[in-house]
């Protein structure tokens, strides 16, 4: 979880169980519309009143793989019958990347008496398990991911062989709205590590939904996106995707080990967080077990600290 960075260095802060697992949450967001969606004129446009952003594992791995990683036997879909919410009740749905820890939970195992929508491999980590029937979780809603993330799930392009699977991917197909939202750099060049993007913030944010916009964040995947909209306080708010999964992940180095590019993570944080700092985001860390709620502040090392909000 912390890629190059020792364990020794990384575990005075973070506590670690007997198998050297840290703690970490699937964090979500579900968002409800106040008032009436608008263009850029101004005029009112149809759209969904309720979104999720990212929909964690799901229920579909099996108990080696859950005993793996420690997991709950908890999803998204309790989450939102805690909120009162009906997951036909979701218009959309954005996940910043398909892992599946993030996308897991677009679909469900099919109960017993219900027609699975699509059949076939079973995903997991602990060897090949026979074909099961599953069905979306969330029958209304449009999937938007950013173009390169999907081609790249479908194709399984990770360093991370097990984590893209075709349970929570193909049944997907025919219900997405894909996202090309520009790329902060262009892929043939290398950038300097404290080089700014080319583009600016405006420029490279893509609007999803009207209010919704996403922002392309590569590094532990080429296509992983934030996603950014303005609550009622008038706050921006930024789902923070896996360029920095927790608090303890704020310093330039500290990656995944199984990030496509470490040094583009790297690359990507610093004006992430030079953003964040400069424009008061209020962001959301998508694995941070504790209070996720954080806000960037440059400190007097000429870096950022993460502070609560």
């Amino acid at each position: 979880m912390f890629g190059l960075i020792p364990r020794t260095v990384w575990s005075r802060s973070v506590p670690t169980d007997d198998k050297g697992r840290i703690t970490v949450h699937h964090n979500c967001l579900l968002l409800e519309r106040s008032g009436d969606a608008t263009d850029a004129q101004g005029r009112v446009v149809e759209s969904p009143k309720l979104v999720l952003i990212e929909a964690g594992t799901g229920d579909k791995l099996d108990a080696r793989s859950m005993d793996l990683f420690a997991m709950q036997p908890r999803t998204v879909l309790d989450a939102l019958n805690e909120a009162e919410c009906r997951p036909e009740d979701i218009g959309a749905v954005l996940v910043s990347h398909l892992h599946f820890d993030h996308a897991g939970g677009l679909t469900r195992l099919a109960r017993a008496g219900e027609k699975p929508e699509w059949t076939g491999p079973a995903g997991g980590m602990a060897g090949a398990r026979p074909d099961h029937g599953v069905v979306r979780s969330f029958p209304n809603a449009t999937l938007h991911v950013q173009r390169q993330e999907w081609d790249d799930a479908l194709a399984n392009r990770s360093v991370m062989t097990r984590t893209y699977f075709a349970d929570h991917l193909q049944p997907m197909h025919g219900h997405v709205k894909l996202i090309d939202a520009p790329a902060p750099f262009e892929r043939w060049r290398t950038p300097d590590r404290d080089e700014p993007p080319l583009l600016t913030f405006e420029q490279r944010a893509a609007e999803a939904l009207p209010g919704v916009r996403t922002l392309r964040v590569p590094g532990h995947t080429w296509g992983q996106q934030a996603v950014l909209f303005t609550d009622t306080n008038g706050q921006t708010v930024v789902f923070t995707p896996d360029v920095m999964p927790t608090a303890a992940h704020a310093g330039a180095a500290y990656s995944l080990a199984y990030d496509v590019e470490p040094y583009t993570t790297m690359v990507t944080k610093t004006w992430f967080l030079a953003a964040a700092a400069e424009r008061d985001w209020l962001l959301v860390l998508d694995h941070e077990p504790g209070e996720p709620l954080r806000r960037a502040r440059k400190n007097d090392k000429g870096w950022f600290d993460l502070v609560g909000a």
